[in-house]
This record gives structure tokens, sequence and C-alpha cells, in this order.
């Protein structure tokens, strides 16, 4: 039985937007899925949140199985969040989705590039980010055999 059919698994969000982590607070309810999603706003936050570091180090911050990144926040951004995570051997094995508005060629080579999992221009409807959500879930969570957590 894989870890998905026993708990849920923690989706970390790093946006800069309210509205956006909103709109995917109210979509994962809406997809009726079990998984427990937390917020970051830039990708300093981000990066103490993984290295359970700054306001995170005693916080309730439990390791994410998956990492939804946008790539235009401020104080540092996920392009250079990505290669730090990559880059950092207790970090790397997190499979990290780019969720952004961009739809250029360079940013989608250049996240590969610095090993992203996958690459999704934000829907524009609601019921699109519903679906979208629900795919991820069901290919991160379901399908994909993930390596086990390093806690």
């Amino acid at each position: 039985m894989k870890a998905a059919e026993t708990k849920p698994i923690t989706i970390l969000m790093a946006d800069d937007d309210p509205d956006d982590r909103l709109l995917t607070a109210d979509a994962l309810k809406e997809a009726r899925l079990i998984n427990d999603i937390r917020f970051v706003e830039n990708g300093e936050e981000l990066l103490d949140y993984l290295r359970k570091q700054g306001k995170y180090a005693t916080a309730d911050a439990p390791s994410p199985g998956l990492i939804l990144l946008d790539l235009n926040m401020p104080r540092k951004d996920g392009r250079t969040v990505l290669k730090e995570i990559k880059e950092d051997p207790a970090l790397r094995s997190i499979p990290v989705v780019v969720l952004t508005t961009s739809k250029d060629d360079e940013d989608v080579y250049r996240s590969y590039d610095l090993g992203v999992n996958s690459y999704i221009v934000k829907p524009v409807t609601f019921e699109a980010l519903v679906d979208i959500l629900q795919t991820l879930e069901k290919y991160w969570f379901e399908i994909v055999e993930l390596p086990p957590k390093r806690d």
C-alpha cells in the first residue's frame, strides 16, 4: 500500500499572489482532495520552510511531497529557488511543479534545465484549476513512486 493511501501528502505552494493562493486552496476543496496544503509567499520563505529555519525552525512544517512553484516572486524568484532546491541533496528528491502565468519558451527551457519535474501555465478558469489539481494529485500521489521521506 502506498503512502498516499494511508496518509495525505503535504503540498507546499510558493506564490506571492494572495488571490492565487486562495483560489488554489478553494480548488483543492472543490476537487475534494485530502492533501494538506501549506503556503509561502516568496522564495526565501520557501527555502526557510524546507530547511526548517527562521520562523519554521519550531513551527509545524511537515516536509512536502510536492512543491507548486511560481516563477515570479519577490526576494528570491522561482528560478533561483528551483536551482537551490535541485542542488541540495536533502531537498532535490522533492518533486517541483512550476505553476506560473509565464508562457515564455525561455522560462520553460530554463526550468527544465534547472530540474523542474513539470511546467504548468496557470489556467484561466477555476474549473480548469480544479482539473489540474485533480490530475496532479492522481499522477504524483497515486501513479508515481516517490522516494520515502527523510524526516
